[in-house]
């Protein structure tokens, strides 16, 4: 029963971080066990946001040893940017273990993600001109307070609220994913894939990586690729409900857009909200009306309907 929610400004920026984290505090009672946010900042060219992890927050145990092998993965990523060329001109410990690089850098980009993830222990979030995801245990209001998202400004964002079924507790199976090693998109889905397997065999042998055992990342790889080889994200989406089998809503963010798609059976919710300066979209309409306080008409989306709006 996880929570999905995405918003778009169509007409500038706004405080994107504080608005997602209103309305995913508001979907707590969806996912207790963790929440994420994908946001979309202003691109600097050739600069790019570089989050990753080297442990997970529950190997925090107290032990010496633990936060000695955390230093020395961080030591050894900066390492590895360094030979790559990479520079690095801003870091920050979002956490013990989460980290925070704007980069610039020339080169390919999953070269560099192949690096780093050689590393033990060391997982990358996301990568983009825009992007930046955040994910971790806890509801809206600790992750958010945790990684300072309040002040985030933006034009549009998609999160996530978990409640865990059929894999771990832990960031690596937290909502978004960010499609490995393409910039700047992110997926949030509230469903079940059951043809997940099958799909992600055959995206294997085609060369791609995933992180964990989660049907939703699924989705990051199926968009992405797609994107990559020339289809629009609107033609992407609407292949989705004929090739993805089961249950499904999900939210798609690139640099510049959103995206939603429900499949043929609408089991899973979602409400949406559009006006000319905005649009909000949820699982429940109480998500929606957690950021605009004044009367409001929304409707449901229905089978099989997909829709992307710009930036």
């Amino acid at each position: 029963m996880c929570g999905i929610a995405g918003l778009i400004h169509r007409k500038g920026k706004s405080n994107v971080g504080q608005e997602m984290t209103s309305m995913l505090q508001a979907l707590k009672h969806r996912g207790p066990d963790s929440t994420g946010f994908a946001i979309y900042g202003e691109p600097e060219k050739n600069t790019f946001i570089l989050r990753f992890k080297v442990a997970e927050q529950e190997d925090l145990d107290g032990a010496l040893k633990i936060h000695e092998e955390i230093r020395r993965r961080k030591d050894a990523v900066n390492q590895t940017l360094k030979t790559l060329g990479v520079k690095v001109s801003e870091l920050e410990d979002a956490t013990e273990y989460a980290f925070r690089y704007v980069i610039q850098y020339d080169g390919d980009m999953k070269v560099l993600a192949d690096h780093v993830e050689d590393i033990d222990g060391a997982e990358i979030l996301s990568i983009g001109s825009g992007l930046e995801l955040i994910k971790d245990l806890g509801d809206a209001s600790v992750v958010s307070g945790a990684y300072g998202l309040g002040d985030f400004t933006g034009t549009h964002g998609i999160g996530h609220t978990r409640m865990a079924t059929e894999s771990d507790v832990d960031i690596r199976s937290a909502h978004p994913y960010w499609a490995y090693p393409y910039n700047d998109i992110a997926v949030v889905h509230n469903g079940q894939i059951t043809n997940y397997w099958l799909m992600r065999r055959q995206f294997e042998r085609e060369g791609q990586r995933f992180v964990s055992n989660c049907d939703s990342e699924l989705l990051a790889v199926y968009v992405a690729t797609h994107l990559e080889k020339g289809h629009t994200l609107e033609e992407t989406l609407k292949k989705s409900i004929d090739e993805i089998d089961g249950v499904f809503t999900y939210l798609v963010t690139t640099k510049d857009e959103l995206g939603m798609a429900k499949d043929s059976m609408a089991a899973k919710p979602m409400v949406l909200y559009e006006s000319d300066d905005m649009v909000a979209l949820a699982s429940e309409e109480v998500a929606i009306r957690a950021i605009i306080p004044h009367e409001i008409d929304t409707w449901d989306p229905y089978d099989e309907e997909v829709r992307v709006w710009q930036a």
